[in-house]
């Protein structure tokens, strides 16, 4: 490199980098092989075996789409059995989203205006998060016992009926979301709360200086931008209620009140030894869920979110 009087000193640049072939498949693939193996595999296998009349090896003869229409039938036995078995399902999944998101944002947005404590106030919150889901499940059902448990020696102390709970068909539905939103509302929390304390100042501060009340900057300036988050939310929220499994077999177990999806695919498979039919009962429900995850995709990309 030399330099020429009123000149500034050349530079010299280094020879431009041969490109190289991308090499990162070889670390993708093994991911790829063990998803395949854990998910697809699975799923075709389902929807082979739901072609069939399989009894545990008692019987096994191909049918067709007979399972399905069986169970898609409100007429027969089982049709009726599945379709009251969705019902529950849906029925359970939108009362505990529903409740678990109002009061996780609740929470959220409280805890994060608060000055003090909340480094306490969060750990305790996520206490019941700590417990497998059949923990909770058999926890709750010895607290709600009318005969043994806490809830009904209060009411007993309060002079008040002591009420059935999870025995009581009119009840048993309302119990469980109330366990479940025991159980999972931390998370709504845990997710909100650091959505809340990511959004930037300046919005707030602006809509401060034009007057806006508490409440107008929650409804025209928090909500909106937490709707992406909050959309996520609840697609995972939805999903896991969609399949839950342990809180109503643990409390209330084959109740018709409440048996789930896969509370019944379970106990077609394993009590009654009908194993295409259970198999097909979740290729069924995995084409719902999956629609729904569509849906909130859908909403997703219309609102602008990176679902």
């Amino acid at each position: 490199m030399t330099a020429v009087a009123g000149h500034a000193p050349a530079v010299s640049l280094p020879p431009a980098r041969r490109s190289r072939p991308y090499r990162g498949g070889r670390f993708v693939v093994p991911l790829v092989l063990v998803l395949g193996l854990t998910s697809l595999y699975p799923t075709l296998y389902s929807l082979y075996m739901s072609l069939f009349d399989w009894n545990w090896g008692q019987r096994f003869n191909y049918v067709g789409l007979t399972n399905y229409q069986d169970l898609l039938s409100p007429a027969t036995a089982v049709g009726a059995r599945f379709i009251g078995a969705l019902g529950n399902t849906f029925v359970f999944a939108a009362g505990a989203v529903t409740v678990e998101l109002l009061l996780g944002l609740g929470l959220a947005v409280v805890v994060n205006r608060l000055g003090f404590g909340t480094g306490i106030i969060r750990t305790l919150l996520l206490v019941p998060l700590m417990i497998s889901g059949i923990v909770a499940a058999l926890m709750w059902k010895v607290i709600l016992d009318p005969t043994v448990g806490f809830a009904g020696f209060l009411l007993g102390s309060l002079g008040l009926p002591r009420l059935g709970f999870l025995g009581d068909p009119s009840q048993m539905m309302a119990s469980i979301i109330a366990i479940d939103t025991w159980w999972q509302t931390a998370f709504v929390f845990i997710v909100l709360s650091a959505g809340l304390r990511a959004l930037p100042l300046e919005p707030f501060e602006a809509a401060e200086v034009d007057g806006a009340s508490a409440w107008q900057r929650f409804r025209y300036v928090t909500l909106p931008l937490l709707r992406p988050l909050i959309l996520i939310v609840l697609m995972f929220r939805t999903i896991d209620c969609l399949k839950v499994f342990a809180i109503i077999y643990g409390t209330t177990g084959a109740a018709k009140e409440t048996e789930s999806v896969q509370v019944a695919s379970y106990l077609v498979a394993f009590k009654e030894t009908n194993m295409s039919r259970s198999m097909t009962m979740m290729v069924i429900f995995s084409v719902i869920v999956l629609a729904i995850v569509a849906v909130y995709q859908r909403l997703g990309a219309g609102r602008g979110s990176d679902l």
